[in-house]
């Protein structure tokens, strides 16, 4: 298992950050956000942004100080990385004390999904008030920019699913990604139907196990960590989003400030829950270790999460397709056959 956690490891990091890659080229080209007069860009502070510095100045950062300052004080970047060396560290204890923090982690994470559930059923009363805001400033150019800000993270999403998740299944497994499309289609039509990573984890499974060929040994071990960590389609989404956020805000992300959405973007995606809508929902931890303020973006969020069911169901299918690609060539690398029946 050591073996196969380290291979599952840098293949999920690896394919997240073409994700981000892919996003962040596309949305700097399309720009999606330019042009939109929402009344905002004046009143906006620039000076209130991060000014992360060097690459080496953000990867030091992201040590805290003190944790509790970080969280008092908002810094993401530390508060993730505390995170997970506290999951290191658990994970290093002895047990009698590990399953007292591993209760109390998961009764806190699960009361904090609750939560969450309750925030986003309430959310289309705020959303109706945030675009009515929107369209009584800007009028219904600010709909324009979304429906580019669609067509931007639908196109990144068909180039990772169709080209970039293919090409690394035909490069390592030397099989035609078309048998594993089609091993895959009651997978991808419930990630679809559901838009949730979880609900669709037992039928992934299926699929990879009876269709592909991966052994259960593989299978169990690197499609639920998938469903954990494994967020392609959210990570593009993330910093897609935030990079869409600046623009209509008419403010020009520096590199070192996109480095830090990449670095910020690829945590909270291993963060994300795998229940529907968590992107968007994370979405507000990249937009603050860039330095933009919840008020500053609340009516633009507002306006994504109006179009953000459909793009959420592709976001499911990029995720859960490209847990099964990894379980496929980690399984191969282990010397399992593929497709031999």
């Amino acid at each position: 298992l050591g073996r196969i956690g380290t291979k599952t490891f840098l293949y999920y990091l690896t394919t997240s950050l073409f994700a981000i890659i892919i996003g962040l080229t596309l949305t700097n080209m399309i720009q999606p956000g330019a042009g939109v007069n929402l009344g905002m860009q004046e009143s906006f502070d620039h000076s209130k942004l991060q000014t992360p510095g060097s690459p080496a100045d953000i990867l030091i950062r992201m040590i805290p100080l003190n944790p509790f300052n970080a969280a008092a004080s908002g810094d993401m970047l530390g508060i993730i990385f505390f995170a997970i060396f506290l999951g290191i560290g658990i994970t290093r204890i002895d047990s009698k004390h590990s399953e007292v923090l591993r209760n109390f982690f998961n009764s806190a994470f699960e009361v904090m999904m609750n939560i969450t559930q309750i925030v986003i059923k309430l959310a289309p009363l705020g959303v109706l008030g945030l675009i009515t805001k929107a369209v009584a400033t800007s009028g219904f150019g600010l709909f324009a920019a979304v429906g580019k800000y669609m067509l931007t993270i639908a196109g990144g999403l068909s180039i990772h699913f169709f080209i970039v998740l293919p090409l690394l299944f035909y490069f390592f497994t030397g099989k035609n990604p078309r048998k594993h499309y089609s091993a895959m289609a009651s997978a991808l039509a419930t990630a679809f139907s559901t838009s949730s990573s979880n609900a669709t984890l037992p039928v992934t499974m299926r699929c990879v196990e009876k269709n592909a060929g991966v052994s259960n040994k593989v299978s169990s071990f690197v499609l639920p960590m998938g469903a954990t960590i494994n967020m392609d389609g959210t990570a593009l989404y993330e910093c897609a989003g935030v990079l869409f956020i600046s623009q209509v805000l008419g403010f020009d992300l520096t590199f070192s400030n996109q480095l830090t959405i990449v670095i910020t973007a690829l945590l909270a995606s291993i963060g994300a829950a795998g229940i529907p809508s968590a992107g968007l929902v994370m979405i507000f931890i990249v937009t603050q270790a860039v330095g933009f303020q919840d008020a500053d973006v609340a009516i633009i969020v507002g306006t994504m999460l109006a179009v953000d069911r459909p793009l959420d169901m592709m976001r499911t299918m990029v995720n859960i397709f490209s847990d099964s690609i990894g379980a496929s060539i980690i399984a191969h690398s282990e010397g399992e056959s593929l497709y031999e029946n």
